[in-house]
């Protein structure tokens, strides 16, 4: 498939400064939350240049090279974050231009399948899932710089996710666990500014549309922004943003873009407020502190959708919606 290339390895072992993670999100299909999973390599090249030679990904920081996260967005409830940390030592990690393997003990990932187990804060999380879906896209790539990807946009999730051997999630045979999407996203460093959102709507025949947003700054008064809308069996690549409100306190963003080849605009509404916001700190690539990002995988929200040639269609997003941002 053309879109296992989305998932490929780009940071070397000797790498002392970038990030790469490959990420999963998945709303559940009762309805009973969200999880949040997260594979992660910070400076792999600065492990052995910390005291002691165990230095972690960024030296005297309390990090690793390789990180396993797992959160929890209960609905109704607070988020509650596992991270577990891990050296270099036994990694296996496959080349750059091969299919995706990123395994560390019993934390694996490729790129229809994962599993993981990670112990944190009294608690083990345990999961083994595997995904599919009809497409995914590169919506940023600047090389060395960075990239976002969404090798699966519109993923359906099988399998089973354990807490302290408690099963989560839907248990009827023959449903899928649940929807979202599978990312990987690498940087020379994180942005100061970052908007991101994505939403599935699930239609009366099980048919999923897919719409991603993202917005970053480039310079100072240079912003990258661009939608992704996968809709009937054809993506729309669309630009021309305005910004009606983006508040980060309240986590609600809402703004309209378009295609101009097609036409084709939206109108989107994300609403990422409530209980379920999450905050939590993330390490900079220089080693210099860290940041906040908030993130809500239990985030709401809608579109609208015009077509020249059609009437227009107002989608919610049912089947799932996660809204995440860092600054302003």
């Amino acid at each position: 498939m053309e879109n296992e290339k989305l998932n490929r390895v780009y940071t070397s072992l000797g790498t002392r400064r970038r990030y790469e993670v490959w990420f999963l999100k998945i709303a559940l299909a009762d309805g009973s939350g969200a999880w949040w999973f997260r594979y992660l390599m910070t400076n792999p090249g600065n492990e052995r240049g910390g005291p002691g030679g165990n230095g972690g990904g960024c030296p005297g920081l309390a990090t690793s090279p390789i990180q396993v996260w797992a959160t929890w967005f209960p609905a109704g409830g607070m988020p509650e974050s596992y991270i577990e940390g891990f050296t270099l030592a036994d990694l296996s990690l496959s080349r750059p231009c091969t299919p995706l393997h990123f395994e560390h003990g019993l934390n694996r990932i490729t790129h229809d399948s994962c599993r993981g187990r990670v112990t944190a804060n009294g608690r083990t999380v345990e999961w083994d899932l595997r995904y599919r879906s009809s497409a995914g896209f590169v919506m940023s790539n600047v090389g060395w710089i960075g990239f976002s990807r969404t090798p699966h946009t519109d993923a359906v999730f099988e399998g089973e996710i354990l807490v302290d051997g408690q099963v989560t999630g839907p248990l009827v045979a023959g449903q899928p666990l649940g929807y979202g999407l599978q990312g990987h996203n690498c940087g020379f460093r994180h942005r100061h500014l970052w908007t991101w959102a994505h939403g599935l709507h699930r239609d009366e025949r099980g048919e999923l549309t897919s719409f991603e947003a993202l917005e970053y700054e480039i310079a100072p008064w240079l912003y990258f922004r661009r939608g992704l809308l996968w809709h009937e069996g054809r993506l729309y690549r669309l630009k021309g943003f305005r910004t009606a409100a983006r508040d980060r306190a309240s986590m609600a963003w809402e703004f309209s873009c378009q295609e101009r080849q097609s036409g084709v605009s939206v109108a989107a509404i994300f609403n990422g407020g409530g209980r379920s916001l999450h905050r939590l700190p993330y390490t900079r690539t220089d080693c210099s502190g860290t940041f906040e990002v908030s993130n809500n995988s239990l985030a709401s929200g809608n579109l609208r959708l015009a077509h020249p040639d059609r009437s227009g269609v107002e989608l919610s997003f049912n089947a799932g919606a996660v809204l995440e941002m860092v600054g302003g």
